[in-house]
């Protein structure tokens, strides 16, 4: 297992105020992440919480307008999608995109290669490759499949997977996995999640609104986003609080 010995707080936002679209989207949002936490963020359709995924990834569309993001003690605010990518920072988004004419085999190979500044051993990459595929029950020819194109739903967030265990992030950004799986395919990417947790310590910023995923990745703390920043933190049974009362009584 990964240890981050000589890291007190893998990922710390402090002060965040984003604007998208001239409005103003959070302001004064703070959170922080120990190595190997994981952390729920909830809240009402449109409070923000994607917001902080385009934010910590930089998407052009949203303007962080005050504040700051380390992570593993580096400033990370003014950072290139590219360097923070370099990091070990990775995002699976609610609907992943697809991108035509570039394999998953093209794609895993020029990142490892980029990460690590090696040469890629291809008997080595693609005995591992197969190996993850086996795990996540998706055939091997997803290999050489153009990235995300003409998969389902389910298919695509497996698809995702496979480029977690072969990339190796140690921060997880998952924006809603849970929407588009069936009963089994949750299941099957909770264990998934669960099983590269143990295995690497990563840290994790979850964003859902589903109970049945929280039961299965267990975080060590829910928050839930209103009036652009956290308002309330507790452990799992905030979530059975809200599943009952909603957020308006918060």
């Amino acid at each position: 297992m990964l240890k981050y010995e000589l890291v007190i707080t893998m990922l710390n936002i402090k002060d965040l105020s984003v604007v998208a679209d001239n409005k103003e989207i959070l302001a004064n949002f703070n959170l922080e992440i120990k190595p190997g936490e994981i952390h729920a963020l909830m809240g009402q359709n449109g409070a923000g919480k994607s917001t902080i995924c385009r934010a910590l990834l930089k998407d052009p569309n949203y303007e962080i307008t005050k504040g700051k993001i380390t992570y593993k003690d580096i400033d990370i605010t003014k950072l290139s999608t590219t360097e923070i990518s370099r990091l070990g920072i990775m995002m699976i988004a609610q609907n992943p995109i697809a991108i035509e004419g570039v394999t998953n085999t093209e794609m895993l190979r020029l990142a490892l290669s980029e990460r690590t500044g090696e040469h890629i051993d291809i008997f080595k990459f693609s005995k591992e490759a197969n190996a993850i595929c086996e795990k996540l029950s998706i055939p091997q020819n997803f290999l050489h499949r153009e990235i995300n194109n003409g998969m389902s739903g389910g298919e695509r967030k497996k698809n995702e997977l496979l480029h977690v265990w072969m990339l190796k992030p140690s921060f997880l950004i998952l924006d809603e996995i849970d929407s588009g799986l069936d009963v089994d395919a949750l299941k099957v990417v909770a264990e998934s999640l669960n099983e590269y947790h143990k295995t690497t310590n990563c840290s994790i910023l979850l964003i859902t609104h589903n109970p049945k995923l929280l039961n299965m990745l267990k975080p060590d703390y829910i928050h839930i986003l209103k009036d652009k920043k956290i308002i309330k933190t507790g452990d799992s049974s905030l979530s059975e609080i809200i599943e009952t009362t909603g957020f308006t009584n918060l």
